[in-house]
């Protein structure tokens, strides 16, 4: 069985926040920025490297309810993945760039994992699948 994401929308508060950290500091690649005044919007899709595909859309809070819970997660996991295809190259990055690792790397019967927290407060798997693994997700 291979698991896609291929399009997920994540709640940001401010675009320019969200590009900085997803594409400077977790390399991710800028897909779309079409600003749409006319609606009141701006579209913005990144994608994560090597991620055949599989995307995100950048969704900006706008109302008092999105604004209190953007970054405010309370203990709940927010399941995204990051597959690597190098782990320790892409943990030494991240922490290069300041990424809070929350778990650190272990090595799990299907791979090896570290969990770290987004600036919204979303919690991410870095992950490398092991060759023993039946399926692959991708990205996200």
């Amino acid at each position: 069985m291979q698991q896609t994401i291929a399009h997920i929308s994540l709640l940001v508060r401010d675009y320019d926040e969200a590009i900085g950290f997803y594409v400077g500091t977790l390399g991710f690649e800028l897909i779309e920025d079409s600003p749409r005044p006319e609606a009141g919007k701006r579209w913005v899709v990144v994608a994560p490297p090597g991620g055949s595909g599989a995307s995100i859309l950048l969704a900006r809070a706008v109302g008092p309810e999105q604004l209190a819970a953007v970054g405010n997660q309370t203990g709940g996991r927010v399941f995204l993945f990051l597959q690597t295809d190098d782990f320790w190259r892409d943990y030494a990055r991240f922490r290069a760039a300041g990424v809070n690792f929350v778990r650190p790397p272990a090595e799990e019967v299907y791979g090896t994992v570290a969990v770290f927290r987004d600036v919204y407060g979303n919690l991410w798997d870095l992950l490398q699948y092991n060759g023993s693994v039946p399926y692959r997700l991708r990205a996200v």
